[in-house]
């Protein structure tokens, strides 16, 4: 069988009816032979026919679909030697439709030499050659270098190299400003220096508290023994780690763990990895994998642990357990595979408690954030407004858009909102609310008339003087919002272009129909042009539902015998005391409302009347 341009097209039936139901790896190729995705599977089958099902696929899946020529298997003996050799195979063929992270680097450790009688204190990178301790590792040279630099102030440990010390004659400058004792020229016996190296290493261990109790019992021994001068110093080293403490997620069980947070918007993934070691938060790394293939966020995240525990294994000092933001079904399988390319056993958990349930929460909020940085960056938005001009065939740029969402709750206080973005972002100081009334209630159509009317009627009456005209116009809203928004702006005569994004049968992120000229445009290959539609939309909601809610607000703590003439704020406090509420008003007759203080006859039938609609 062939396509429209005579290349052969893969016959899935034919081959899914001979495919194994036992692991393995599977290569699915391009008409040219080049591998375009790697992937294994604990049942070869049950997965591939995944791919070939009539409907459910994301735009993403079908294009890798149609683009297969044949699918190569590779059968394996378990699911764990299906993620090893899937892995390596990534690594040699880099597929297109893989995420291979760049990660290969090793990573920063502070070093404590061993082979002196004034040890030193440094950072390294690499395997661990030298004679010494080695703590870390550190997330970047940056953490490397503050902690490095926290070191030197509280505990004053040399940090020269040894050529520098050796032919020292007198004290450099970290002495001259209280960050060294210049044990090159002798100001400090061996025994006091091993103090403070022994400290140094206690603090690094996560053993903060033992360290704080031990410097404590030194300070009263040194006032004991009338040494104010030494009990002072020792005071202001606790002092410090108690600032430090207060700064750092510190934990009373210490351990080597890795955090990894998980975060998802539209389609975009961040992973980040908090570090702890010794019971101490190092830092924290984060990556942006891009995922050719839609899945479950637990196939992300497994996809993004074997790179990262498996393929890259041997630049990383592996942890002794790794917490994940949620169940992992694969977790057995990544831990095998992890000892056996390590000889490390790992243990994956999702349950936690405690402090570990605070880190989690800590890497979930960094990947939250970082994600949302990322997507806001100048490079990614102008990438963004260049696909959508190409997605809607526009010939000038988009360089100003606006979008309006109405908000209301069963027809109350309906609220419109226009939000602004531009290439650099959203433009806050032009983010414009409009009050809609007079109106059937509900009319979500009357309303968006009405806003837009609001909006431009000004503008459409005197183009040079009266705001800024957008180069789009996109309406939170489908064909027959679309409809109402175009007749509007033909009775103001403004020819702007309007794009309506209508939620799709499955109502999820990603799956919006776009609406152009009464036609649906296909997005594909356009994900960049389609995010930003999804971020100013989400922005226009949001917008639009936190003003309703505060008119909502405003109007119910609004007491309705405000709107009574002659009734100021004394009589209304007299009446609400006698009566008990707004109920107790509501309900009481005219004879009843006469004995309240300064309400008359005549002012309490009138307070009647109005209560009773009469």
């Amino acid at each position: 069988m062939a396509d429209s341009e005579g290349n052969k097209t893969f016959d899935h039936k034919a081959f899914l009816e001979k495919a194994s139901s036992r692991p393995g790896v599977y290569d699915m190729r391009d008409q040219k032979g080049k591998t375009l995705y790697i992937g294994k599977a604990k049942n070869l089958k049950n997965r591939l026919s995944s791919y070939f099902r009539a409907t459910g696929l994301t735009t993403k899946t079908m294009a890798l679909v149609s683009k297969i020529a044949d699918i190569q298997l590779t059968i394996t003996h378990t699911e764990t030697e299906a993620l090893l050799l899937e892995q390596n195979l990534i690594k040699d063929r880099k597929p297109p439709y893989n995420i291979l992270l760049r990660d290969d680097k090793s990573y920063p450790y502070i070093y404590i030499s061993g082979d002196s009688d004034f040890p030193r204190m440094d950072s390294c990178r690499g395997r661990k050659r030298q004679k010494g301790h080695y703590y870390g590792p550190y997330p970047s040279g940056g953490a490397v270098r503050e902690s490095l630099h926290l070191l030197q102030k509280i505990f004053k440990v040399r940090q020269c190299s040894d050529s520098y010390f050796r032919n020292r004659t007198r004290p450099c400058l970290q002495y001259q400003i209280d960050r060294c004792k210049a044990p090159c020229v002798g100001l400090v016996t061996q025994e006091e220096y091993r103090q403070d190296i022994s400290d140094t290493q206690q603090f690094l261990e996560g053993k903060s508290q033992q360290l704080i109790r031990s410097l404590i019992k030194r300070m009263e021994t040194a006032a004991e023994e009338l040494d104010f001068e030494e009990a002072a110093a020792v005071r202001d080293k606790i002092n410090h780690l108690r600032a430090v403490q207060e700064q750092q997620s510190v934990t009373k069980s210490a351990g080597d763990i890795d955090v990894i947070g998980f975060a998802q918007i539209a389609g975009n993934s961040c992973f980040d990895v908090l570090f702890v070691r010794s019971g101490r938060v190092l830092g924290h790394k984060y990556y942006f994998p891009d995922f050719k293939i839609e899945a479950a966020s637990a196939d992300h995240l497994e996809d993004f642990m074997a790179q990262f525990y498996v393929r890259l294994f041997a630049s990383r000092d592996l942890p002794d357990e790794i917490v994940v933001p949620f169940e992992l079904p694969g977790a057995d399988t990544i831990e095998n595979a992890i000892t056996s390319v390590s000889g490390k056993k790992i243990k994956i958990k999702s349950k936690v408690r405690s402090d570990r349930y605070d880190w989690l929460s800590l890497a979930n909020k960094n990947a939250q954030q970082n994600l949302e940085s990322h997507l806001a960056s100048k490079s990614h938005l102008a990438k963004r407004f260049s696909q959508l001009q190409g997605l809607m065939g526009i010939d000038d740029p988009i360089l100003r858009m606006e979008c309006f969402d109405i908000s209301h709750t069963m027809g109350e206080a309906t609220v419109a909102s226009c939000v602004v973005f531009g290439p650099e972002g959203p433009i806050n100081s032009e983010y414009r609310r409009f009050n809609i009334a007079d109106i059937e209630p509900g009319d979500d159509y009357a309303a968006m008339a009405a806003a837009l009317d609001k909006r431009y009627r000004k503008l459409a009456l005197n183009p040079e003087g009266e705001g800024v005209k957008p180069d789009l116009i996109v309406i939170d809203g489908g064909k027959g919002q679309l409809s109402k928004a175009s007749e509007v702006m033909s009775q103001l005569n403004l020819a702007i272009p309007l794009l309506g994004v209508a939620k799709g049968v499955t109502r999820k992120a990603g799956l919006e129909t776009l609406l152009y000229k009464s036609k649906e445009l296909n997005p594909a290959g356009h994900e960049a042009a389609l995010l930003l539609i999804q971020q100013i939309r989400d922005e226009a909601h949001r917008f639009a539902i936190t003003g309703h809610r505060q008119r909502r607000q405003k109007a119910r703590k609004r007491s309705i015998l405000e709107d009574i003439p002659g009734i100021g704020g004394k009589r209304r406090s007299a009446l609400l005391k006698f009566f008990g509420g707004r109920e107790g008003v509501s309900n009481a007759t005219v004879d009843e409302l006469k004995k309240v203080e300064g309400i008359s006859l005549k002012l309490a039938q009138q307070i009647h009347d109005y209560l009773h609609n009469d």
